[in-house]
C-alpha cells in the first residue's frame, strides 16, 4: 500500500498533486494490470480480465510483454466466445514468439473455432510436437483430423450432388418438372457451407444467371433462393456476386410485377447489404489472413441502383416499395460510434429530387411512376430518416414550373413530409398561399383536387402547432365537405379531419373542442364507414385514422369495445396488404388499453395549481382500471392477438419503431392478467413479442421484453417458446436487470430467469454468457424484500451450473457469508431460496462446507433454526446442508454433535412418518456412528 504524506503541518497543495500524479502512474503499470488481470481470469471475471489486459497493451511498450498480454488476452476471448479476436491475439503473440506454445495452442482452438481446420491442424501439430505428452494437444489433434476427413467426405459427397443438379438444370431435354425439383435442391444445398462453396466454385453464379433471365417464375423464385444461401454472412462470396450479375440485372428483377419474385429479390438484396455492411464493421480475413478488400464501391452500386429505380415508369408498385423499404434499412444512421455518415450524404445528393418525385406523384391527375397504396407513406419513413440524420433545408424542395398539376405536386409533397420529417412540412406550409392553395383547392369540384387537398389538411390537424388555425379556418369548410359532398371518400376523409380536431384535448377529460357528445356522434360514424365493406379498403383505412384520435376519449372506448363488428373490421383491415393503417390500428388499440405512459402529478403540485388557477388535468372516469380490464377482454374475445401478431410480421417501412412500441405496449396490456396470458400464447403472442424486444424504441423494447417475463413466469417457457426461440428470451429478460427499469420490471426478469435457469443448463450457460450473473447478486443486496428473495430464487438455479459453483469457491469474496446469513433472515421465501443454494452448494462442492463456520459466529443457530422451523421445506433444506457438513468433514461432525443438533436430529428422525426430512436426519446420525462420534443404542435398529 501507498501511504502519501506531507513534510509540514500546512497543507501543500502542489507536492500532493504531484504525488498523486506518481500513484496513478504506479498503479497503471502494465505488470500490475496484468497481475490483476490474471487474478481476476483464475476467479472468472473474464471480462474484467480482459479490461486489464487491454489497458496493460496500451500502456506497454516491451515486445515480450506485449506477447503475453496478447496470449493472455486470446484466452479470454476464447472464453466470451469471440473467436475471430481470439485468433488475432495468439496470432500477433506468435508474430513476437514462435515458440510460445501457449498462443499456438490457442490460436489452433480459435481457428477449429472458425471452421479453418486444416490451418487448426498445422498448429495443433506444432505443439504436439513441442510437447509430446500434452493429453490436451493430443486430443485437440484427434478432434481435428476426424472433423478433417468428415468434412472431406462431405465436401466430395456436395459436389457430386451438385454436378448432378447443375446436368438437370443445363439439360434441354430434361422435363420442366425435373427442372424445377433440381433448382429446389439447389436450393437446400445452398444452405450448407459446404454445398454453397461447391456450387460457387462450379461456376454456379452463371447457371443462376441463366435462371433468372427464364421465364418460369418457379426456377426465378429458387434462383434468388440459391443465391441467398450463398451470399448469407459471406462478404467474399457477396462482393462476387454482386460484381458478376450486376445490380441492374437484380434491380429489374425486383421491379418486376409478380410480387413473390419481387419480395424474394428484395430479401436476396438485404442478406447481400448485410454481408457487405458487416464487412465494414470488422476486419474479416480470408484463408490465406488476406484483408478482403472495402465494399463501399459495391454498396453505392446497390443503393445506386435503388435511388435509380424510384422514378422509374417501368418498375411496378411493389418493386419500387421494395426499393423504398430497403433505403430505409440501408442508409446508416449516424452515430457516436460511426460518425461516417457519406452514404447518407451520397443518397441524399443522388437520390432526393427522385424521392420527392415519388412523394409528390398524384396517380389520379397526372402521369408518374406506378404506385401502390403503400407508397407515399413509405417515402415519409425515408424521407423521416434522413432530414433526422443531416437536417436537409426547405430550399432544397422544389416544386416544379407552376400550374394546377405543380401545385398538386407540390400539396402531396407536403402530406408525405408532414406523415414523415413534420418540421418541414410545417414549413412548408408556412410560405406564403401554400395554406390558402389547400383550402381552396378542398372546394375544388374535382373528386381527386378535392382528396389530395383534404389529406394535406388531416395531415397538418394532426400537429398541435397547426390544430388552432385549421380550428378556426378549416373546420366550417371539412364540416360542408362531410354534409355536402356525394363522394363517399371525400366524406370519410372529412370526417376524419374533424375528428383529429376534435381529439385535440388528448385524454384531459377537461379540455374538450367540440359540444358535448360531438366526439361520440364523430366515433359512430367512423364504425360505420369501418363495418362497410361495400367501399374501398383505402376509404376504409381513413375511419380508423379516426378513431385512432377519437378514442382519447373514454366515452368513445367504451363503445367501440362493444362494437365486437367493428373491432373485427379493424383487425381484418391489419391483417390485409394496406401497411399504411399499421399505426392507426396500433394508436387505436393504445387508447383502448390505455397502455400510454400516465404521470401521475404530485398531490401538493396540484393543489398550488388549483391554488394559482392554472389548469389541471382530469382523468375520465371510465379510465379506471375496472374499466379498462373489462376492454381488455372484449378485445381479446374479438381477436386482437392474431392481429396483433400479422401486424408484427409485416415487413414495411410503415412497421416503424414508434409502431412496433405502440404493440408492445399493448402486448404488455394483454399479458396483464395472468389468466389471459396463455390465450395470448396459443395465439403466437410470445413469438410475436420476439422481433419487438429487438426492434422497437428504448421504450417499446422494455414493455415487450416485460411482457416476454410475465409470460415467462406463469407459463411453461418450452410450450410458450418452443425449439430455439427459448434461448432468445434470455436478452430480453437480463436487460431488465438495469436501474433504468423500474423494481417491478426488475423483480419479473427475475422470477422469469428463475424458471428458465431451471429448465437445463444450456439455458443456464446461455443466461451466464449474457452476463446475468453478477446482476443477479447486485439485486441480492436490493432492500425491497420480494426483489432480494427473487434474485436470491435466481442464483439457487444458476449454481447448478459448475460455473456459477466456482465464483463460490473462489477465495477473498462473502458470497457464501451471504448465503448463510441470508438463511437466518425473517422473511420465509429469503431463507428457503438463500438455504436451497446452500444445500446445493454445499452438495456439489464439499470444500464449501468447512468454510461456513468463518463465515458468521452465529453460524450454528442459524442452522439450528432452519432445523426447528415449522415449515417443512425449511427443516428439510437444514437438515440437507447439515448432511452435506458431516459428510465433508470429520471434524465439522463432531462439532455438529457437540451441540443441540445431535437432540434436534434425534428428534426429527423419531418421526412417525418416513418423510425425506426424517430420513435425511437419521442418515446424519448414521453418519455420526460411521466416525465413532456417537453409539447407536442397544435393542434400536433402523426401520427399512
Amino acid at each position: 500500500m501507498i501511504v502519501i504524506q506531507t513534510t509540514s503541518s500546512r497543507f501543500q497543495p502542489q507536492r500532493l498533486s504531484i504525488l498523486l500524479a506518481i500513484f496513478l502512474l504506479l498503479i497503471q503499470e502494465p505488470g500490475i494490470l496484468k497481475e490483476e488481470g490474471n487474478t481476476l481470469f483464475k476467479a472468472g471475471d473474464v471480462q474484467g480480465a480482459l479490461c486489464c489486459y487491454t489497458k496493460a497493451l496500451k500502456l506497454s511498450s516491451n515486445q515480450s510483454e506485449s506477447a503475453i498480454l496478447h496470449r493472455n488476452r486470446s484466452a479470454c476471448y476464447l472464453k466470451l466466445e469471440d473467436y475471430t479476436k481470439a485468433e488475432a491475439d495468439a496470432s500477433k503473440a506468435l508474430d513476437a514468439d514462435p515458440g510460445d506454445v501457449k498462443a499456438r495452442f490457442r490460436r489452433a482452438q480459435s481457428l477449429q473455432k472458425l471452421g479453418r481446420l486444416n490451418e487448426a491442424f498445422m498448429d495443433a501439430q506444432r505443439c504436439a510436437q513441442l510437447e509430446p505428452t500434452n493429453k490436451a494437444f493430443q486430443e485437440l489433434l484427434r478432434q481435428l483430423g476426424a472433423q478433417i476427413q468428415e468434412k472431406s467426405v462431405q465436401l466430395s459427397s456436395t459436389d457430386a450432388r451438385v454436378q448432378q443438379m447443375f446436368s438437370l438444370l443445363l439439360d434441354p431435354l430434361a422435363q420442366s418438372v425435373d427442372r424445377q425439383k433440381a433448382a429446389q435442391n439447389l436450393v437446400v444445398l445452398s444452405r450448407e457451407e459446404a454445398g454453397a462453396e461447391q456450387i460457387f466454385r462450379n461456376d454456379g453464379v452463371r447457371l443462376i444467371q441463366r435462371l433468372l433471365g427464364s421465364k418460369q417464375e418457379e426456377l426465378v423464385l429458387s434462383a434468388l433462393r440459391t443465391l441467398v444461401g450463398l451470399c448469407t454472412g459471406h462478404q467474399s462470396r457477396t462482393m462476387a456476386i454482386v460484381n458478376e450479375l450486376g445490380m441492374e440485372q437484380l434491380c429489374e428483377v425486383m421491379g418486376s410485377g409478380a410480387s413473390s419474385v419481387s419480395l424474394a429479390a428484395c430479401h436476396l438484396l438485404q442478406v447481400m447489404f448485410e454481408a457487405l455492411t458487416e464487412g465494414m464493421k470488422r476486419e474479416i480475413r480470408g484463408k490465406e489472413e488476406a484483408i478482403l478488400p472495402e465494399p463501399s464501391r459495391e454498396l453505392r452500386s446497390m443503393l445506386r441502383q435503388l435511388v435509380e429505380m424510384m422514378p422509374a415508369s417501368s418498375v411496378s408498385g411493389p418493386g419500387r416499395d421494395s426499393a423504398i423499404n430497403l433505403l430505409v434499412k440501408q442508409v446508416p444512421r449516424k452515430s457516436q460510434k460511426n460518425p461516417d455518415n457519406s452514404l447518407t450524404l451520397w443518397v441524399i445528393d443522388q437520390g432526393l429530387k427522385k424521392i420527392l418525385e415519388v412523394a409528390g406523384t398524384v396517380p389520379e391527375v397526372s402521369e408518374g411512376p406506378p404506385l401502390t397504396d403503400n407508397s407515399h407513406m413509405s417515402c415519409s419513413v425515408l424521407l423521416s430518416k434522413l432530414y433526422d440524420d443531416l437536417k436537409f433545408l426547405l430550399s432544397w424542395l422544389h416544386f416544379g414550373r407552376p400550374g394546377l398539376e405543380s401545385k398538386l405536386r407540390a400539396i402531396q409533397t407536403v402530406a408525405v413530409l408532414l406523415q414523415g420529417p413534420s418540421d418541414v412540412g410545417n414549413r412548408t406550409l408556412e410560405i406564403s398561399g401554400m395554406m390558402d392553395a389547400v383550402i381552396s383547392l378542398c372546394a375544388s369540384e374535382d373528386v381527386c383536387h378535392q382528396q389530395v387537398a383534404v389529406e394535406a389538411l388531416i395531415h397538418a390537424a394532426g400537429k398541435a402547432k397547426r390544430a388552432s388555425f385549421i380550428t378556426a379556418n378549416g373546420v366550417a369548410l371539412l364540416k360542408d365537405l362531410y354534409k355536402k359532398s356525394e363522394n363517399d371518400r371525400i366524406r370519410v376523409r372529412a370526417l376524419v379531419g374533424l375528428c383529429k380536431l376534435g381529439s385535440a384535448g388528448g385524454t384531459d377529460f377537461s379540455m374538450k373542442q367540440f359540444a358535448e357528445g360531438s366526439t361520440l356522434k364523430l366515433a359512430k360514424q367512423c364504425r360505420k364507414w369501418l363495418c362497410n365493406e361495400s367501399l374501398p379498403p383505402a376509404s376504409r383505412r381513413w375511419a380508423i385514422e379516426g378513431l385512432a384520435y377519437l378514442t382519447f376519449d373514454a366515452d368513445v372506448k367504451e363503445d367501440l369495445a362493444e362494437d365486437r363488428n367493428a373491432l373485427q373490421a379493424m383487425f381484418q383491415l391489419a391483417k390485409s396488404e394496406d401497411k399504411t393503417v399499421l399505426f392507426a390500428v396500433a394508436s387505436t388499440l393504445v387508447n383502448c388499453t390505455n397502455s400510454y405512459d400516465v404521470e401521475k402529478p404530485d398531490p401538493q403540485m396540484v393543489e398550488l395549481a388549483k391554488y394559482a388557477k392554472q389548469h389541471v388535468p382530469e382523468a375520465h372516469p371510465k379510465d379506471a382500471p375496472s374499466f379498462v380490464e373489462k376492454r381488455l377482454m372484449k378485445l381479446l374475445e374479438a381477436g386482437v392477438v392474431s392481429a396483433l401478431v400479422c401486424m408484427v410480421k409485416q415487413e414495411s417501412p410503415a412497421l416503424t419503431e414508434t409502431c412496433r412500441e405502440c404493440i408492445a405496449r399493448v402486448f404488455l396490456a394483454l399479458v396483464e392478467r395472468q389468466e389471459d396470458r396463455g390465450t395470448v400464447v396459443a395465439q403466437g403472442g410470445g413469438k410475436a413479442l420476439l422481433p419487438l424486444v429487438s426492434e422497437s424504441t428504448d421504450k417499446g423494447k422494455t414493455k415487450a421484453a416485460q411482457a416476454l417475463a410475465k409470460i415467462t413466469i406463469t407459463s411453461n417457457p418450452e410450450i410458450a417458446f418452443p425449439g430455439e426461440r427459448l434461448y432468445e428470451v434470455v436478452r430480453p429478460l437480463v436487460s431488465l436487470l438495469t436501474l433504468d427499469c423500474s423494481l417491478l420490471q426488475n423483480f419479473e426478469a427475475l422470477m422469469a430467469l428463475t424458471n428458465l435457469a431451471g429448465i437445463s443448463e444450456r439455458l443456464r450457460q446461455k443466461i451466464i454468457k449474457e452476463k446475468a450473473v453478477p446482476k443477479v447478486e447486485g439485486y441480492m443486496f436490493e432492500e425491497h424484500d420480494l426483489v432480494r428473495a427473487a434474485a436470491t430464487e435466481c442464483m439457487c438455479n444458476l449454481v447448478l451450473s459448475a460455473e456459477v459453483q466456482k465464483l463460490y469457491v473462489a477465495t477473498g469474496n462473502d458470497r457464501l457469508k451471504l448465503l448463510v446469513l441470508y438463511s437466518g433472515e425473517e422473511d420465509e421465501r429469503l431463507r428457503k431460496a438463500a438455504a436451497g443454494t446452500l444445500a446445493m452448494l454445499t452438495a456439489e462442492q464439499p470444500e464449501l462446507c468447512a468454510r461456513i463456520p468463518g463465515t458468521t459466529s452465529h453460524w450454528m443457530e442459524i442452522l439450528q433454526a432452519l432445523l426447528l422451523s415449522d415449515s417443512v421445506e425449511l427443516r428439510h433444506r437444514g437438515v440437507v446442508v447439515t448432511l452435506n457438513m458431516m459428510q465433508a468433514n470429520k471434524s465439522l461432525a463432531e462439532t455438529l454433535m457437540e451441540s443441540e443438533v445431535l437432540e434436534i436430529l434425534s428428534v426429527l428422525a423419531k418421526a412417525t412418518e418416513q418423510s425425506p426430512v426424517s430420513r435425511t436426519a437419521q442418515d446424519c446420525l448414521d453418519k455420526a456412528m460411521e466416525y465413532g462420534i456417537i453409539k447407536k443404542p442397544e435393542g434400536e435398529g433402523r426401520e427399512p
